[in-house]
């Protein structure tokens, strides 16, 4: 690309897949606007200036939990837990408004077993035709652990109930020093990659994600984006990454950590798009983590898809985003509209809704 200067040769290794770690580290003391320059020239060839959105509805459907993860500001807040009748309710608001998919997760209940979770499924499935992307890696961990059986034999199950694909949150910083510190209870790395790995091997896809922003290292973060691309290289089961900043009141690790700056949210992005590079084409920026002018920028630092209108949104909320909990799809087409780019509606899987 013309438009690329000094880091012509990053542009280049990035296409071909050929980004190194050290590389990473030398890309993030560079000038960071020439950075975003790059990651936004290697997001043109790519995908061009088409930037997706999808009509969705979250649906955290308890806060109840037996985690101890220090970034939590969501767990246990009011004891809610909803019924299934609740939930379908939800959906029906969702399908009602144009929702292509619901996003179901939920805190870890120590009677919650993966019957509940299949029947759960089969009711939104008996009753909706709609996207169902539900259930964290830690949440399939956790039923599996808890109900005396496989994950594989779980991700079945779930699978054939109709789930059709999961968040890859509960990921935060896959470097294990790290994860003992913020999350000593939570599913290692190693048992992290286990799950998602084995749901892409049973055809279910997942997103991948990182929590960023708190007491990790660059060089955690750089280790985190390979350990993905790596299983994206053999799986091709990830359908996005999406970077989370690290919200941080009303949770313990907040008390130490105060979340980045806006330059290391954008060199996030800027990052992220180079070492994927072709692997995985489609990186979100998360307005409700961001705010919407933020996200806007990050449009040209790397990123091409804008998330979804949400609805309602309570874990972030709880941890201090001022971003709110829904943005209609004319507003998602504004902002985008705003930022010079094109917008499209897509489904999760990222095929066109016309």
């Amino acid at each position: 690309m013309e438009t690329v200067t000094v880091l012509k040769e990053v542009y280049g290794r990035s296409l071909e897949g050929k980004i190194t770690k050290r590389d990473a580290l030398e890309l993030i003391k560079k000038d960071p606007f020439e950075l975003f320059q790059t990651a936004d020239a290697v997001r043109e060839t790519l995908v061009g200036d088409t930037v997706s959105y999808i009509v969705n509805r979250n649906i955290n459907f308890t806060d109840k939990c037996i985690g101890t993860c220090r970034f939590c500001a969501f767990r246990n807040n009011t004891g809610y837990q909803l019924s299934i009748d609740e939930i379908l309710s939800k959906v029906g608001e969702a399908k009602r408004y144009g929702a292509t998919e619901v996003c179901i997760q939920g805190g870890l209940l120590p009677d919650m077993y993966l019957k509940d979770y299949v029947a759960m499924l089969k009711a939104i499935k008996d009753s909706y035709d709609i996207d169902v992307h539900a259930f964290s890696p830690m949440e399939v961990f956790h039923m599996s652990k808890i109900s005396g059986v496989s994950v594989s034999r779980s991700l079945e199950a779930l699978k054939e109930a109709g789930l059709g694909s999961m968040p890859g949150t509960a990921a935060e910083i896959l470097v294990d020093s790290i994860r003992q510190k913020i999350c000593p209870d939570k599913l290692t790395t190693r048992q992290w990659v286990d799950v998602v790995t084995k749901a892409h091997k049973a055809g279910i896809p997942t997103t991948a994600t990182i929590m960023y922003g708190h007491i990790e290292t660059w060089e955690d973060r750089i280790d985190h984006i390979f350990l993905q691309r790596d299983i994206q290289r053999k799986t091709h089961g990830f359908t996005e990454f999406v970077p989370l900043t690290f919200m941080s009141k009303n949770n313990p690790l907040g008390e130490v950590a105060h979340g980045a700056s806006g330059l290391d949210d954008l060199r996030m992005y800027a990052l992220a798009r180079l070492i994927f590079g072709k692997d995985l084409v489609n990186i979100q920026a998360s307005w409700v983590k961001l705010g919407v002018k933020l996200a806007q920028v990050a449009l040209h630092c790397g990123a091409n898809d804008l998330g979804g209108t949400l609805m309602e949104e309570k874990i972030s909320k709880s941890a201090g985003s001022k971003s709110g909990e829904c943005l209609s799809p004319d507003e998602l087409r504004d902002i985008i509209k705003g930022a010079g780019r094109t917008p499209r509606q897509r489904t999760t899987l990222y095929k066109y809704v016309n």
